[in-house]
């Protein structure tokens, strides 16, 4: 069942999220009619506020930092939307940094963070962690990654098991007969798209006679899938594939209006899976099939882990949280 957040109580309040913050810890600055209606939806929903966030100190910054790869990206903004929600009902905001598929932007962010004394950092990390995570221990900084892991178990975090979702995507095209794949995936320095690509190897590798093509391409936006699509119907017909895993549904959106504008038939001709599920993948032209990341749920379960971690209240159980992804089948494959 979904834990009743902060956002519940001031939707059935008929009030703002931070007049709830406000009446459940400040209740000297907000009237006495509103903090009534506050204390009575929270009582009808059940609302129980974090623990954890009961016991952080008074006098500190009351603010958590945030950095994702692409702020752009649905699933991204998901990710801060869910973690924010969290924030909120433990009285905290959460400065976001945008790296922008920029690696030294995103260790600029870090260093900002530091300087303004945030509480603890939520990182969604680009490249590699190695070079700013001896920074952040020695500065004994709280992090969390999402949509990531540590692999030297370290550092807690909040992942999917893109390896899996990868192959849910491949399995998925050879189930309905394609047999030449292709994987289109943007900057190949970012650890989750070649997941994604090794699921969708182990996959064409327990099926003899199936064939994945990996193609890289320099962004991970819509019009990238354009061009995409250009370059596959300038092939000659038997050296296209018939099915496509995608690394995100921007990639897949494009590529699929590419390749109906060319005359090519999705998914008579070539099939097309995306990633993320994104909203917008079911009301395209031709709705896309894609694997399916509980972002705002990841978002959340990833603030309240590091919440926990500065009031020192983690159980350690919790440190590593896996996410399964989900096929969500549309007319793209289908």
């Amino acid at each position: 069942m979904k834990r009743v957040g902060i956002r519940d109580v001031a939707e059935l309040a008929g009030v703002s999220i931070s007049t709830v913050s406000n009446a459940l810890n400040r209740p000297g600055r907000v009237s006495e009619e509103l903090a009534q209606r506050v204390r009575e939806a929270s009582d009808r929903l059940g609302y129980v506020p974090l623990q954890a966030a009961q016991q952080l100190r008074v006098g500190r910054s009351a603010l958590l930092g945030m950095t994702v790869i692409n702020i752009t990206n649905p699933f991204f903004a998901d990710l801060v939307a869910g973690a924010e929600e969290v924030a909120s009902d433990a009285g905290l905001r959460i400065l976001v940094g945008n790296a922008n598929d920029d690696i030294a932007k995103e260790l600029e962010y870090l260093e900002l963070f530091d300087r303004v004394q945030v509480e603890g950092v939520l990182v969604s990390p680009f490249g590699p962690i190695e070079p700013w995570q001896q920074r952040v221990r020695d500065r004994r900084m709280p992090v969390v990654l999402v949509d990531a892991v540590d692999d030297d178990a370290v550092l807690p975090s909040v992942s999917l098991d893109d390896v899996a979702g990868g192959r849910l995507a491949a399995e998925h095209l050879i189930d309905i007969g394609c047999r030449r794949l292709a994987f289109v995936g943007a900057r190949q320095e970012v650890r989750q798209v070649r997941e994604r690509l090794a699921g969708a190897q182990l996959a064409v590798d327990a099926h003899p006679g199936i064939s994945l093509e990996p193609i890289w391409t320099t962004s991970a936006t819509t019009g990238r899938g354009l061009a995409f699509a250009d370059e596959l119907a300038d092939r000659r017909p038997d050296d296209r594939p018939d099915g496509v895993v995608s690394s995100n549904d921007h990639l897949a959106m494009g590529l699929v209006h590419g390749l109906t504008a060319r005359g090519i038939r999705v998914p008579q001709d070539i099939a097309v899976v995306g990633y993320d599920d994104i909203e917008f993948a079911a009301i395209a032209t031709v709705p896309l099939t894609s694997v399916r990341q509980p972002a705002r749920e990841m978002g959340r379960a990833a603030a309240e882990l590091l919440i926990s971690r500065i009031a020192g209240t983690e159980a350690p159980d919790l440190a590593n949280v896996v996410y399964q992804p989900e096929l969500v089948v549309r007319a793209s494959t289908s």
